[in-house]
Order: structure tokens, then sequence, then C-alpha cells
């Protein structure tokens, strides 16, 4: 097998309602789809997270390396493009391209061999996993507790066991939101807070002391991700259990937090930390220092589909007659092309989401609506 094209897919929706965390603002959703192309007609899909034109660029640059390769070839394609941009690309963006890249190849090696991606990489411990809702954001036009309460509300009528909100705007009235929604949730639900890294230390200690009166399982990304000493000292002066890793990228990115105790849990995310093949690393290595982890997931089917994968073959840590289960991010936010893009949206019953079983990631691509959704200066 070769591989004999690389191809990449802008997807943009302008919203109708733009919405806000603590870093960041949203008036459109943008992604980015890696399409690889083999010799015997074999197509792979990935995802890569973050700015989808930036990751377009990168993956176009990584293609010059790809051409001819062996799809199959994962542990070696992943070293030689990690090599090609080492000297100035050892985080960021050169991971987060090669990210999508790597999802694209295990979704042909699965396809080769006639299983999912979950069985590649050693087996199923689960056929389905409980999601938590993402959401509530902060919404332009109204009243962010009483609109946040209300999200609460929904997704514990559609049977959702947890949901993580967004804080990071305010102490006052972080607490106002916080109180609201768990008020709106009742006391079974679990609750998780997200600074987005929008908060200095005594800020987050503040907040972690005075939220944890409402039961949060945990508070992540509290502060910027580079200060790893303020994270470890978070762990210590407040409450609720820190987490964070969505933005640390690779084996190194991943090895000082871990290796220190800067959280409890960590949250890699399979399309930014180096896909398939460095995600596998970063959770043994999490298991040989027992930080338990919850992968961030924010895309679309593509990569809800890959990150299923992913926790189907999870091993429990610890293995035990009644195992902790990993649970499954979910986003509830506004994005029409998120499960238009594949043929069989996946959904969730009762707040738990059946992993697919088909061949790689288990999906089939809707090219209607990659086109639908392209925009128009795409290029």
């Amino acid at each position: 097998m070769t591989i004999v094209a690389v191809h990449t897919h802008l997807l943009e929706h302008r919203l109708e309602t733009a919405f806000e965390s603590a870093s960041m603002r949203f008036d459109r959703r943008q992604h980015l789809l890696v399409e690889i192309i083999c010799a015997d007609g074999t197509v792979g899909w990935g995802e890569c997270l973050g700015p989808a034109r930036a990751n377009r660029a990168v993956v176009e640059t990584y293609a010059n390396w790809l051409l001819g390769m062996n799809p199959l070839e994962t542990e070696k394609i992943w070293a030689v493009l990690y090599n090609a941009l080492r000297d100035q690309g050892q985080r960021g963006l050169a991971i987060t391209a090669l990210s999508g890249i790597d999802v694209a190849l295990w979704d042909i090696k699965g396809k080769h061999f006639g299983v999912p991606v979950s069985t590649l990489l050693g087996g199923r411990f689960r056929e389905s996993v409980r999601a938590y809702a993402t959401g509530a954001f902060k919404r332009d036009g109204v009243d962010r507790a009483s609109d946040n309460a209300e999200e609460a509300a929904r997704y514990r009528a559609a049977g959702f066991h947890a949901m993580k909100i967004k804080i990071g705007f305010g102490f006052d009235e972080d607490l106002a939101v916080i109180r609201a929604v768990r008020d709106a949730m009742g006391d079974e639900m679990r609750l998780m807070i997200d600074g987005n890294h929008g908060y200095d230390p005594l800020e987050a200690i503040r907040v972690g002391r005075a939220a944890a009166e409402y039961d949060v399982d945990w508070f992540e990304e509290p502060v910027t991700p580079e200060h790893l000493a303020a994270y470890r000292e978070l762990r210590v002066k407040q409450p609720i259990p820190v987490a964070g890793g969505e933005t640390w990228h690779a084996r190194w990115g991943m090895r000082e937090p871990i290796e220190t105790r800067a959280v409890d849990i960590l949250q890699p995310d399979l399309c930014g930390c180096g896909g398939f093949s460095e995600m596998k690393r970063i959770a043994d290595l999490a298991a040989l220092h027992h930080i338990r982890v919850v992968p961030h997931v924010w895309g679309t089917a593509v990569q809800i589909a890959a990150s299923l994968q992913f926790i189907a073959a999870m091993v429990p840590s610890p293995v035990r007659l009644n195992p902790i289960e990993p649970i499954l991010e979910f986003d509830r936010t506004d994005n029409p092309f998120r499960q238009a893009v594949i043929t069989r949206p996946i959904e969730h019953d009762e707040g738990v989401v059946a992993i697919p079983d088909g061949p790689g990631l288990g999906v089939e691509i809707n090219r209607d609506a990659l086109r639908e959704f392209a925009p128009k200066d795409a290029g």
C-alpha cells in the first residue's frame, strides 16, 4: 500500500448567536478534516483540533513527506513527520496537524485489516460509554445564570449523568451561575467547571474554595497551561480535583505535568496531542503515575468516532471487578455540521453513546455535507 493523495476539508458555519469561553469568542464554527487516499482506493479520515486554516497549511506541508509512504507504518510515519518540523514544532500546530494525519492513518489501517481501531489498539473493554454534556458558554444577549440553568435542566431531562459549564468571567458572576446550574440539575447529576485558563492562581483558589460546596467533580484549566507550578499550587490550596491537558501536546508536553502530578485528571485530546499513536503513549504514562484520564473532545463526528474508538480500548486503572469507567465529552453547542459529516450520526440514548464497531473509525463520510459547509473562500 502507498499513499497517493492527501486532501484537507475546511468546514465552517456562522452562528446566529455568538458565545464565549473565558479565553475565546465563537461567532462561527470551523473545523478541519484530513482525507488520505491510498493507491488501492482505501480512504482514511482524521480531524485536527484548533484553528482550521492554520492546521490546513501544516497538513499540506506534511503531505510532501507522506506521498509514497506505506500508510500501515504508523510509527514510522509519525517519527518522520515529527522530525520534519521538529526544530520549530515540538508543540502547537505541528502536533495538531500531525494528529489529524495519524487518525486518518489508523482509520486506513482498520479498514485494511477489517477491524475497528479499538481492536488494533489492543481490544475493546466496552461497547458503550456514558457521555457528559459540554455547553453552558456565555451566549450573547441573554442572562447567563438563567440561560445555563435552563440548559442544565434540558440535559437532565435528556438523561445525561453529568454536565460541564464554562466559568472564568469573574468571581460573583461565576458563583451565581454555578449555584443556578446546581439548583436546576439537582443533586444526582455530576457538575464540572471549566475556567478555560481565565483566572490567575489567586482567583482560581478563591473560586475553587467557594464552588466546592456545590459538589463539583473537577476544576478544568483554572490557569494558563504554561504555568505548571500554579496547577500544583491549586491542587494543594483548594479542594476540587484539578483537570487539564487539552493544550499539552505529545508525550514531551505531558511528561512534566504527569510526573509532577500537576493535575488529578489528565485530558489529552486525541486530535490535538498526536493522534492514536501518541494518545496511547500518553495514557500509558498517566497510568504509570496513577493519574486518571478523561479525553477532551471538541470537533465533528470524525473526532467523536475516533475518541470513542480510543475510549473503547482504554484499560481500566486499576483493573478490578467494578472498574472506574471512562466518560465521553459530548459537545452540545450549536454546530450543524458536527453530525452531518457522517452518514449515520453518533447520538446518545439517555446519555449513553454506543461505540461504532465497523472497520477503522466505524463511520462513513457524507461528502454532500463537506461541500455544503465548505467556506466560499476555502481555496
